[in-house]
């Protein structure tokens, strides 16, 4: 035999239904806390006005994290639409991606019904930000080996320039979070600029690649 046999890859089909599985689960897992505080405002003869007024963090904690992971989902979906082999190397990438899926229902809780710390944001939000990272592990993996992937280099470029810009934002919605501790959760407000600074790293990301690749096809 010459040359190298070809790397084992898994159908992305089973790939793609068990990432959709993991991420269902985990939007499951943030209602539970829920469904237990009901039962105890129920054994405590709690209305349902009082039952809101007493548990409105909880509720702001739920509906950010169900938002946050679908769009975590649809991004994911979006980036993985063209995949026609999963290798091991991006697999264990996307493992990686599904631990911080899975992990966020514990410090949404906490946020929901303990008292807020430094600490406790880092939980928060450096999970989010771990869930960024390993994103943008998955666009350079495609990057760096385009026969997996049938999506044009330029749209892959516009992935990566995306996750930097959402690294960006959530590394500033950590500082302030952990800083103006226990309102600093206010500071993922800067995700409103995802954007704009996505859009701005994206032009620069591009430029830089016609800079360096002048004659090379998109």
């Amino acid at each position: 035999m010459t040359g190298r046999s070809p790397a084992p890859s898994f159908r992305p089909e089973r790939f793609k239904a068990f990432v959709d599985a993991v991420v269902a689960i985990a939007m499951t897992l943030l209602i539970l806390p829920l469904t237990d505080s009901v039962a105890e405002a129920a054994a405590d003869h709690l209305d349902t006005a009082e039952f809101l007024a007493a548990h409105a963090g909880q509720l702001l904690s739920f509906g950010l994290s169900f938002l946050l992971i679908a769009v975590f989902w649809i991004g994911h979906h979006s980036q993985y639409r063209d995949v026609q082999a999963v290798t091991p190397a991006l697999l264990w990438i996307n493992v990686a991606w599904m631990a911080t899926i899975v992990w966020l229902p514990v410090p949404t809780a906490m946020i929901g019904q303990m008292e807020p710390d430094p600490l406790q944001a880092v939980l928060y939000i450096g999970t989010l930000l771990l869930t960024q990272v390993t994103t943008l592990a998955g666009w350079l993996y495609l990057q760096r080996h385009g026969e997996l992937i049938t999506t044009p280099p330029a749209v892959i470029r516009g992935g990566i320039a995306g996750d930097l810009a959402a690294i960006v934002l959530f590394a500033i919605a950590l500082v302030i979070a952990v800083a103006a501790s226990p309102n600093g959760y206010l500071g993922l407000l800067v995700l409103l600029l995802s954007s704009p600074l996505s859009r701005l790293l994206n032009r620069i990301v591009q430029r830089r690649h016609r800079d360096s690749h002048p004659a090379t096809p998109e």
